[in-house]
């Protein structure tokens, strides 16, 4: 799939320059580039990004997600965007989920 992938412009740190260029497929090349298999649970987190996005224009922080996840989680989810994005939510949802780098934020 990624051989006939068109990337869209991303910026020097690899995140997409235009969050509007999303789709499923390039969050697939994403998260293969940063060595994570998407499963059920990423998706929920990079699709509630999606929407939050589409509402305000800008990416949600890190404690969006975790109230969002703690519907299904309970306590667990504290801590579940950080296990299943490893190297950091803004170094690696943030990608995947199209978003652009949030410069405010640290990578951690």
């Amino acid at each position: 799939m990624d051989a006939t992938l068109n990337l869209p412009s991303l910026d020097e740190e690899g995140y997409l320059v235009e969050p509007g260029e999303w789709n499923e497929d390039l969050a697939e090349h994403f998260a293969r580039m940063e060595n994570i298999k998407l499963t059920d649970a990423h998706w929920e987190v990079i699709r509630f990004m999606r929407e939050y996005y589409e509402e305000h224009q800008i990416a949600p922080d890190a404690r969006y997600v975790i109230k969002h996840l703690s519907q299904r989680l309970g306590a667990d989810a504290r801590s579940a965007p950080f296990k299943m994005f490893a190297y950091g939510y803004v170094k690696q949802a943030c990608k995947i989920a199209g978003m652009k780098r949030p410069r405010a934020w640290s990578t951690g």
